[in-house]
Protein backbone atom coordinates (compact mmCIF):
# COMPACT_ATOMS: atom_id res chain seq x y z
CA UNK A 1 0.00 0.00 0.00
CA UNK A 2 1.36 3.39 -0.97
CA UNK A 3 -0.25 6.62 0.23
CA UNK A 4 0.62 9.99 -1.29
CA UNK A 5 -0.74 13.40 -0.35
CA UNK A 6 -0.90 16.07 -3.04
CA UNK A 7 -2.61 19.35 -2.16
CA UNK A 8 -6.21 18.40 -1.31
CA UNK A 9 -6.00 14.91 -2.83
CA UNK A 10 -4.88 11.60 -1.38
CA UNK A 11 -3.73 8.77 -3.65
CA UNK A 12 -3.85 5.22 -2.28
CA UNK A 13 -2.03 2.70 -4.45
CA UNK A 14 -2.97 -0.86 -3.59
CA UNK A 15 -0.47 -3.56 -4.52
CA UNK A 16 -0.79 -7.34 -4.75
CA UNK A 17 -3.82 -9.00 -3.21
CA UNK A 18 -7.02 -7.55 -1.76
CA UNK A 19 -8.21 -10.31 0.51
CA UNK A 20 -9.08 -10.87 4.16
CA UNK A 21 -5.74 -9.45 5.34
CA UNK A 22 -6.08 -6.15 3.45
CA UNK A 23 -8.68 -4.53 5.71
CA UNK A 24 -6.44 -3.01 8.34
CA UNK A 25 -3.96 -1.73 5.75
CA UNK A 26 -6.71 -0.10 3.67
CA UNK A 27 -8.30 1.53 6.69
CA UNK A 28 -4.91 2.80 7.90
CA UNK A 29 -4.67 4.81 4.68
CA UNK A 30 -7.45 7.10 5.94
CA UNK A 31 -6.05 7.61 9.44
CA UNK A 32 -3.58 10.33 8.43
CA UNK A 33 -5.91 12.34 6.20
CA UNK A 34 -6.05 16.01 7.12
CA UNK A 35 -9.14 18.19 7.28
CA UNK A 36 -8.25 19.97 4.03
CA UNK A 37 -8.40 16.73 1.99
CA UNK A 38 -11.21 16.66 -0.56
CA UNK A 39 -10.49 13.72 -2.86
CA UNK A 40 -9.45 10.10 -2.42
CA UNK A 41 -8.14 8.25 -5.46
CA UNK A 42 -7.71 4.49 -5.03
CA UNK A 43 -5.45 3.03 -7.71
CA UNK A 44 -5.90 -0.70 -8.35
CA UNK A 45 -3.47 -1.01 -11.29
CA UNK A 46 -1.15 -3.23 -9.22
CA UNK A 47 -3.86 -5.41 -7.66
CA UNK A 48 -3.58 -8.87 -9.17
CA UNK A 49 -6.15 -10.67 -7.01
CA UNK A 50 -9.30 -9.77 -5.08
CA UNK A 51 -11.83 -11.99 -3.32
CA UNK A 52 -15.13 -11.21 -1.57
CA UNK A 53 -13.27 -10.19 1.60
CA UNK A 54 -11.11 -7.76 -0.35
CA UNK A 55 -14.16 -6.34 -2.10
CA UNK A 56 -15.86 -5.78 1.27
CA UNK A 57 -12.73 -4.04 2.59
CA UNK A 58 -12.65 -1.79 -0.49
CA UNK A 59 -16.33 -0.94 -0.01
CA UNK A 60 -15.73 -0.17 3.69
CA UNK A 61 -12.87 2.16 2.73
CA UNK A 62 -15.13 3.91 0.22
CA UNK A 63 -17.95 4.33 2.74
CA UNK A 64 -15.63 5.63 5.46
CA UNK A 65 -14.04 8.13 3.05
CA UNK A 66 -17.47 9.40 1.98
CA UNK A 67 -18.47 9.85 5.64
CA UNK A 68 -15.32 11.97 6.00
CA UNK A 69 -16.62 14.17 3.18
CA UNK A 70 -14.18 12.91 0.55
CA UNK A 71 -15.00 12.39 -3.10
CA UNK A 72 -13.83 8.89 -4.01
CA UNK A 73 -12.61 7.51 -7.33
CA UNK A 74 -11.42 3.93 -7.77
CA UNK A 75 -9.42 3.39 -10.94
CA UNK A 76 -7.18 0.84 -12.62
CA UNK A 77 -9.45 -2.19 -12.32
CA UNK A 78 -7.53 -5.27 -13.46
CA UNK A 79 -9.23 -8.30 -15.07
CA UNK A 80 -9.34 -10.63 -12.05
CA UNK A 81 -10.73 -8.04 -9.59
CA UNK A 82 -13.32 -7.02 -12.19
CA UNK A 83 -14.32 -10.67 -12.70
CA UNK A 84 -14.59 -11.13 -8.93
CA UNK A 85 -16.85 -8.11 -8.62
CA UNK A 86 -18.92 -9.22 -11.63
CA UNK A 87 -19.38 -12.70 -10.13
CA UNK A 88 -20.35 -11.30 -6.74
CA UNK A 89 -22.76 -8.83 -8.36
CA UNK A 90 -24.27 -11.57 -10.54
CA UNK A 91 -23.34 -9.92 -13.82
CA UNK A 92 -22.57 -12.71 -16.29
CA UNK A 93 -20.28 -12.49 -19.24
CA UNK A 94 -16.68 -12.01 -20.11
CA UNK A 95 -15.14 -8.55 -19.95
CA UNK A 96 -17.93 -6.87 -18.00
CA UNK A 97 -17.27 -3.24 -17.09
CA UNK A 98 -18.04 -3.55 -13.40
CA UNK A 99 -15.23 -1.13 -12.54
CA UNK A 100 -17.20 1.66 -14.19
CA UNK A 101 -20.37 0.68 -12.33
CA UNK A 102 -18.53 0.75 -8.99
CA UNK A 103 -18.97 4.53 -8.88
CA UNK A 104 -22.75 4.14 -8.50
CA UNK A 105 -23.91 4.04 -4.88
CA UNK A 106 -26.72 1.59 -5.62
CA UNK A 107 -24.32 -0.79 -7.31
CA UNK A 108 -21.94 -0.57 -4.34
CA UNK A 109 -24.81 -1.49 -1.98
CA UNK A 110 -25.74 -4.44 -4.22
CA UNK A 111 -22.23 -5.84 -4.32
CA UNK A 112 -21.72 -5.22 -0.59
CA UNK A 113 -24.79 -7.33 0.20
CA UNK A 114 -23.79 -10.08 -2.21
CA UNK A 115 -20.14 -10.07 -1.11
CA UNK A 116 -21.25 -10.48 2.50
CA UNK A 117 -23.45 -13.43 1.48
CA UNK A 118 -20.52 -14.97 -0.46
CA UNK A 119 -18.23 -14.53 2.55
CA UNK A 120 -20.83 -16.11 4.88
CA UNK A 121 -21.38 -19.03 2.49
CA UNK A 122 -17.62 -19.66 2.28
CA UNK A 123 -17.34 -19.57 6.08
CA UNK A 124 -20.27 -21.98 6.41
CA UNK A 125 -18.78 -24.34 3.81
CA UNK A 126 -15.48 -24.26 5.71
CA UNK A 127 -17.27 -25.26 8.90
CA UNK A 128 -17.35 -21.81 10.47
CA UNK A 129 -20.42 -19.93 11.56
CA UNK A 130 -21.13 -16.80 9.48
CA UNK A 131 -19.55 -13.60 10.73
CA UNK A 132 -21.79 -11.09 12.41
Amino acid sequence: MEVQHCSTSVLVGAIGKLDEGAGETLQQALNDITADAQDLLVDLHSVTFMDADGLLHLLELHQRAERMGLRVLVTGWQPQPQRCMAEVAGIPGRGTVTGERYALAGFRRLIAERAQRARDAADFAAGWLPRT
